[in-house]
């Protein structure tokens, strides 16, 4: 399990350095500036996560080098190598924050683990990579699993082999995922947390794909332990994900809202609070008199009125006074005591 009570912000570089490790390192710069708790990055070698011949999204093609078709090529080009890893593992120590970096093959979970890494995040694209759930599940690590383009039973299966051997669901938390970049709002669905949470018994999150910090903030306030989303130094840059990610002051926002709301979720109690306590006085009413009166006459409803502050006897007490007779004459807005009336 995340040992951790405030809702994990992970701040998502992922391949938005372009290959470039003083971007990274500016990316990890805006990161920790942000208050996230993460920054992530991709650890994979091309060569072992796509075949020459596969071809880019609709969104890769529009967002880098549209002249080139090749995802193998794209990938090529936004590898981190082992040096890079280890500089940025250094930075981010420097910096005051979590290193984090999601791995595409078993290759790459061998060599995060020998980095320390304090968990695993499990892409939406690797849901259905038997080999690579296989191997995370013989680590005794926390496991991050993003769920974008997955039903129900395919998410069992995953669980099923993460399960297998040292992990317990206890150790897994579930993301709510759409793979779209942008996410549409309209297929944002951040309420398929709550079905993930009944029908799975896992902490659930969302890793946030649409434009804009709203959507990640309202999944807090439905009960996501942890939020994901990608940023970028600058959204004109060329690249695959950039256009759909947070530039500094989005990303800031983002932070300073989850924790506020996270705040205002309270304990579910329904109690007075110690700030609002001081207002009660001063909000409510008391029972004051409507009307010139005389001792001895029966009180009647039209003879009381509530008004400001509530320091008296309070208006839930009128059923109990009326029939009552007045002790003495009162004049018209005298705020009513016990010994106003036998």
């Amino acid at each position: 399990m995340l040992k951790n009570s405030k809702v994990i912000i992970i701040a998502e570089a992922g391949v938005n350095h372009n290959g470039d490790i003083n971007l990274a390192k500016k990316l990890i710069d805006i990161a920790a500036n942000s208050g996230s708790d993460y920054v992530k990055f991709q650890s994979f070698k091309a060569a072992k996560l796509a075949s020459k011949d596969s071809k880019k999204a609709n969104y890769q093609m529009i967002n880098y080098n549209s002249k080139d078709d090749s995802q193998y090529e794209m990938l090529k080009s936004l590898e981190l190598s082992d040096s890079d890893h280890l500089s940025l593992i250094k930075y981010c120590n420097l910096k005051k924050i979590k290193f984090l970096s999601s791995p595409f093959d078993v290759d790459s979970i061998d060599y995060l683990n020998s980095l320390n890494i304090d968990l695993f995040k499990i892409p939406s694209g690797e849901i259905t990579n038997y080999q690579l759930l296989k191997k995370i599940s013989t680590l005794s690590k926390p496991v991050i699993l993003s769920t974008g383009m997955s039903t129900i039973d395919e998410i069992k299966n995953a669980l099923y082999v993460l399960t297998s051997d040292k992990l317990n669901l206890n150790d897994i938390t579930v993301l709510h995922c759409n793979t779209e970049y942008p996410t549409p709002y309209i297929d944002a669905n951040i309420k398929a947390m709550l079905d993930l949470y009944e029908n799975l018994g896992v902490n659930v999150g969302l890793s946030d794909h649409t434009l804009g910090i709203e959507v990640s903030i309202a999944a807090v306030a439905l009960g996501a332990k942890v939020i994901e989303k990608h940023f970028t130094i600058d959204k004109t840059l060329e690249g695959p994900d950039h256009k759909a990610s947070l530039e500094e002051f989005e990303l800031i926002e983002m932070v300073k809202s989850i924790r506020n709301v996270e705040l205002s979720l309270g304990d579910g109690l329904k109690k007075v609070t110690n700030s609002e306590r001081k207002n009660i006085s001063i909000a409510r009413k008391s029972i004051y008199t409507n009307c010139d009166v005389f001792k001895g006459q029966k009180i009647t409803d039209k003879m009381l009125i509530a008004l400001r502050p509530g320091d008296g006897i309070s208006p839930m007490e009128i059923p109990h006074v009326l029939n009552k007779k007045f002790t003495k004459d009162l004049k018209v807005n005298t705020k009513l005591t016990i010994n106003d009336f036998e």
